[in-house]
Formats: structure tokens, sequence, C-alpha cells
């Protein structure tokens, strides 16, 4: 972990710079080994981590199974991500800045008993238990494609509902612009609270009609399972256009408010992570492009075969209208 300091204090890394970027860091370190005559040990490493994966494998957790979604946009044809690979290879910085901390550390998670708050401009705010919230509405589906900031992505069967769902029973005020999800920060389950890398708790916001649009998925499972610890349980949120960073894990609130609320990564460096964080490969990040990306099980490093980088994560037919007339550039 990169801790940076200046006169002025403390600065808060970026994602990029706790994380390795494997895009093109892989590559440039793997031709840095062959140069040395060391490859072997970059095959050994790599061997390591898959074996890590392999400890993975569907049928262990509770059963979590939905019918196919008939949302629009909702299914792909694209192959899926396996499952060791999409459990085995997490942001999830409440348990390690590596990302296959948290597969290693995210056991100690206590996911029984669990409530979600509901609170702010709304007309009937109220706590739910996790297994109420589970039966609001009948469970779906969906494979979505997940795309992350440092140029990776997933293609993952998520079982859940329409947040909407949830949205519409609560009634939220005219006034409510605006939905904020305030995430789990238990520093006795969760080892890496408490350090300077994030202001805890990890929050995340979507403007109200993002978090209305059907796409936007209430989450509770995975694999026709139940979330693992470490891809968020017991709920979270999936929003298949924006970067993966901006679908909160592990929620314990969910505020409805009337201005744009402070977002965890826009907060700590918001020059490179915009409140919006849609996927549009015209956007470069200040220190890469994110024109492409590379599919998870696809090959590593000098072997990763790469994707061009689509607008909207491919979902602009479903969700381009929400942003029609905005500079998506200034609104990144």
């Amino acid at each position: 972990m990169l801790i940076r300091s200046s006169n002025q204090g403390f600065i808060h890394p970026c994602s990029s710079e706790i994380t390795p970027r494997a895009a093109y860091e892989g590559r440039r370190d793997m031709l840095k080994l062959l140069a040395t005559g060391v490859a072997g040990a970059a095959m050994a490493s790599w061997a390591g981590r898959e074996a890590l994966a392999q400890a993975a494998a569907p049928g262990k957790l509770a059963p979590l199974k939905g019918e196919k979604s008939a949302v629009a946009g909702a299914q792909t044809m694209e192959k899926l991500t396996e499952y060791k690979d999409a459990t085995s290879y997490n942001n999830y910085y409440e348990f390690g800045t590596d990302k296959g901390d948290p597969v290693k550390n995210a056991g100690t998670l206590k996911t029984r008993p669990w409530t979600v708050e509901v609170e702010g401009l709304v007309k009937k705010p109220g706590k739910y238990g996790i297994d109420d919230l589970i039966k609001l509405s009948a469970q779906e589906e969906r494979i979505y494609r997940l795309r992350c900031v440092e140029g990776w992505s997933m293609v993952i069967p998520w079982v859940g509902y329409s947040l909407a769902e949830l949205i519409k029973r609560v009634e939220p005020h005219g006034n409510a612009k605006y939905v904020e999800f305030v995430t789990l920060a238990d520093p006795k389950t969760m080892p890496f609270v408490g350090s300077r890398v994030l202001d805890w708790p990890y929050t995340e916001g979507l403007r109200m009609d993002e978090a209305m649009h059907p796409l936007t998925l209430l989450s509770f499972g995975m694999y026709g399972e139940v979330l693992p610890n470490q891809n968020g349980a017991p709920v979270r949120i999936v929003v298949p256009w924006k970067y993966g960073f901006k679908s909160a894990k592990s929620i314990v609130k969910i505020r409805f408010v009337e201005k744009e609320p402070g977002t965890a990564w826009n907060k700590a460096a918001a020059q490179e992570y915009g409140f919006y964080s849609n996927v549009n490969p015209d956007v470069d990040h200040p220190r890469w492009s994110q024109a492409t990306e590379r599919r998870i099980g696809d090959g590593s490093g000098l072997f990763a075969k790469r994707h061009k980088t689509l607008l909207f994560n491919g979902y602009e037919a479903q969700v381009g209208q929400l942003y029609a007339g905005m500079d998506l550039k200034k609104f990144y």
C-alpha cells in the first residue's frame, strides 16, 4: 500500500496507486522479467494466484436462484466469467488493497443478523432485516458486465431485483433528488477499516432517475447462490453502466437526500473519480487510457487479451437518454 505525505498533510492515494495497473504494468513487468531471465518466477507467482482461486467453487453457499429477467438489457450472450475468478479477484478495500486480499480476509464478516435502514426524504422510512428485504420482490437472474476503472471486466450472473421496487415502497418526497448508500464499516470484522486509504464508511450515490432505472439492481446473490462475503454480502448495488466502485457493497443504510452526496472515491480524488463515473472510452483517467479493457479469465499480464471499451459499458441503448444534453466529459 502506498501512503503519500506532503508538507500540507496527508494526501489520499488513488486506487491506481494502491493496486497495480495490470492492464499495462503486467506487460512491463513481464518484459523486465524476460530481460533478466527470471520469467519462470513470474509464472510461479501467477500459478500461486490460480491455486488460491481454485479454492473457490460454486455449491458451497446457500442457494439463491431467480427467474430469467425480462428487463431490456438484463441478459447477454457473452461468456460468463468463471466463479473462481469472480470471487477471488476483487476490489473491497475494507478487507485489503490487493485483488487477492478480500477472498482471504472477508471470512470475518458476519452477515446474519443484518439490517438495512431506509431514511431521509421518504414517507415510509424504516428498517429491514435482510431476509425481509430479499422477500420484497421476486428474484431475477441478470447477466451483467462489470467494468472497473483499473481496466478489467467480468461477466457475472447476478441475482436480485430492481432497486426501483424498494424505492417505490418507501415513497420518496418530491425533493429527494439523490439516493445515498452507506456501507458497513466495522473494524472488528473488516481489518482495513480505520486505515487512511479512504474516508470510512464507504459511501456511494446515484441520481434518482439512475436509481429508479430498471437495470439498477439490488443484488443478494450471484451464480445462483447468496453473495460471497468478498463480493459484497449480504446486499449490494449493481449499476452495470458505471465503473464498479459505484456499486456499493454490504449496505447498511439507504438515504434519500436533496443534494448530491459525497462519495468515497470522489472525496479522495475528485480530479480522477467523478460522481457519475459512467463507463466512457473517450474520458481517460489522468494517468491511463480507458479505451480498452481486459476480461478476467482471458489471460493475464503479457498474455491478456484486450477488448474495446463500450460507451456506458454497452448499455447505451438502455441508459443513454438519462444523460441527454449533458457534457459527458465534464460530468464524468
